[in-house]
């Protein structure tokens, strides 16, 4: 019997639609041709039709998956004569944070801090005059968490940076604890918002081993209603003043029914809105936050350093997980440096950039990473030195370019490179690679034509040398090809096939990021212009 012409028509809608390597929009496209149209016209379906309610389509704006994001201190971004920032000292900032290609600006919170049991340098509960405080602990008799704190400027200041940050081509994500300092107005206000002992007291905030002196936790049962409403009403006064991405402290510690009415109650009329879970806790909350509506979530990725911990985690995040929760990479915070980064030095702090820059579709790091800022506050701890948290924390930005002391071109190399991929912008195309050596390691992402290898020394203190092992088909390559590949690092072209030998140094060469240049279909299938 003769092939009919239509069935062809349908077996290349079907195998383009079944390409995940291939853009959404391409493989949909495949699927509303006109020829397809023509073909079910002609044969319609007859058997199995049935009919289904109509089903919700969620469509959220790329910023929630894709992104690079950087968190700094505002009141840190002082004068010699005025050490205290403002908004619009801190706004100077914004062009050389823009220029190393970050997308989002993260601020901490911005309102008044509390002065009972205020925290002074280092977590210590002595707190003079002069120190300003935990900003996590929310709240004074000038306002909650609908104010701006009086040092940083006021609403319109804040409003202005807001524009200023949009004009550079970065948007600006803002801090939402739900948590409060003794002083915050809801203490008195809205007494049923805490848990009081029978002495009347209220307990302070406890995440052992770390106590909170300084911040009282919201309880949820007696008025729900009520926090959801004022929630709401918070969120929104900032998005007024244009901000449209929250990352959201500690959501675990709060019952995952509030979260799922407040961002449902938000999104139902500004879907743009992006939530991010900042929740270090254990794996089915972090799942569960981020089904219920968080479009971002925070990660293990600190703690995973070893090639093992980052396949097996890489490849968890990457399958199943990844149709409902999307990670964002920071490779630091405020409270956490890692022991990696703090014997590593500058070779670690390379190495983290590039595996967070390249692993995740977002990713971050908190001010002062460019500057490997590595010093614990004890042996053993991952809390920082003289932590912003307590006390400000003026830098040297220009003297730390002038004598070397920055990995910000390495910093800004790499998010040219993620804007300029698209392989980089999803992380279900995540493949790895073998190679013989567990201190490199080698992997690769490939969306339609555009395809980046990736392979890392994790040892931030010897040079490591190893044969990688490429499977060429995930590459789009047959097994016998050999192909161009560029090191979007450094501009050199290597040519690669199924087995390669590489040599990475820590602090000269820790990774190459391989743009791999499929040669012409002439060349690929032996045709004329092949040596």
């Amino acid at each position: 019997m003769p092939r009919d012409a239509g069935q062809d028509v349908i077996l290349e809608a079907a195998a383009t639609l079944r390409d995940d390597t291939l853009p959404c929009a391409t493989r949909l496209a495949a699927a509303l041709t006109p020829e397809v149209d023509a073909v079910l016209a002609r044969h319609p379906l007859r058997e199995l039709v049935t009919s289904s309610e109509p089903l919700p389509l969620l469509v959220e704006r790329e910023r929630a998956l894709f992104g690079s994001w950087y968190e700094f201190f505002p009141r840190s971004e002082g004068t010699p004569e005025q050490p205290h920032g403002t908004f619009d000292t801190a706004a100077r900032r914004l062009p050389a944070i823009a220029a190393m290609g970050f997308d989002v600006v993260y601020l901490p919170p911005i309102h008044p801090i509390g002065t009972t049991f205020r925290k002074g340098p280092n977590n210590t509960l002595d707190a003079g005059p002069d120190d300003v405080g935990v900003p996590w602990a929310i709240g004074s008799p000038e306002g909650g968490h609908d104010a701006v704190h009086p040092r940083l400027g006021t609403l319109e200041d804040f409003t202005r940076f807001v524009a200023r940050a949009r004009d550079l081509g970065m948007e600006v994500a803002l801090d939402f604890a739900l948590q409060c300092s003794p002083d915050h107005p809801w203490v008195h206000k809205h007494p049923e918002w805490f848990h009081h002992r029978p002495d009347g007291s209220i307990a302070y905030a406890e995440n052992p081993p770390k106590k909170y002196q300084d911040i009282y936790p919201v309880a949820f049962d007696a008025d729900m209603d009520g926090l959801v409403a004022e929630t709401c009403r918070i969120l929104r006064h900032w998005m007024d003043a244009g901000v449209r991405i929250f990352r959201v402290d500690n959501p675990h510690t709060k019952p995952v029914v509030f979260w799922e009415r407040v961002i449902g109650e938000i999104n139902r009329t500004d879907p743009d809105v992006i939530f991010l879970a900042e929740a270090f806790t254990r794996p089915a909350m972090m799942h569960t936050l981020a089904q219920i509506g968080f479009q971002q979530s925070y990660t293990y990725f600190t703690w995973r350093t070893t090639k093992q911990e980052l396949t097996e985690y890489l490849t968890e995040l990457s399958e199943e997980a990844a149709s409902y929760m999307r990670p964002n990479f920071f490779a630091n915070t405020p409270d956490i440096l890692h022991a990696y980064l703090q014997h590593g030095g500058r070779p670690a702090f390379e190495v983290r950039a590039v595996l967070a820059a390249t692993l995740s579709p977002t990713w971050g790091i908190y001010s002062g990473y460019e500057l490997c800022e590595n010093t614990p506050l004890r042996e053993g701890g991952e809390e920082y030195l003289d932590s912003e948290k307590y006390q400000l924390k003026p830098r040297d930005w220009e003297a730390a370019e002038r004598e070397g002391r920055t990995i910000a071109p390495l910093l800004t190399r790499l998010n040219t490179v993620r804007r300029d991929h698209p392989a980089l912008h999803r992380l279900r195309n995540l493949r790895f690679h073998r190679t013989d050596n567990d201190a490199v390691l080698a992997y690769s992402k490939r969306r339609g034509s555009d395809v980046v290898l990736v392979v890392v020394n994790l040892d931030p203190h010897r040079v490591q040398e190893a044969t990688v092992s490429l499977d060429m088909p995930h590459l789009g390559l047959d097994w016998h090809e050999t192909t161009p590949v560029r090191d979007e690092l450094t501009g050199e072209t290597y040519h690669w096939g199924s087995t390669n030998y590489v040599r990475l140094e820590p602090g000269r060469a820790p990774a190459h990021v391989l743009h791999v240049q499929r040669p012409p279909a002439a060349q690929r299938n032996g045709g004329p212009g092949t040596p």
